[in-house]
């Protein structure tokens, strides 16, 4: 749902941000991983990129 275009739990955000990252990471074959941060203080992604 967090890369559904227009999602936000932001008054002042769009919801764009990570639905365009998704779709370039996308369009690049690799991925985006979503992590709990440490000590469950905010949230930790990961862009994964094939180096070919």
């Amino acid at each position: 749902k967090i890369f559904d275009p227009f999602f936000t739990t932001s008054k002042s955000g769009t919801g764009l941000g990570l639905s365009v990252s998704y779709d370039i990471v996308n369009k690049h074959n690799g991925r985006i991983l979503v992590e709990e941060g440490d000590d469950n203080k905010g949230t930790k992604f990961t862009v994964q990129l094939p180096i070919k």
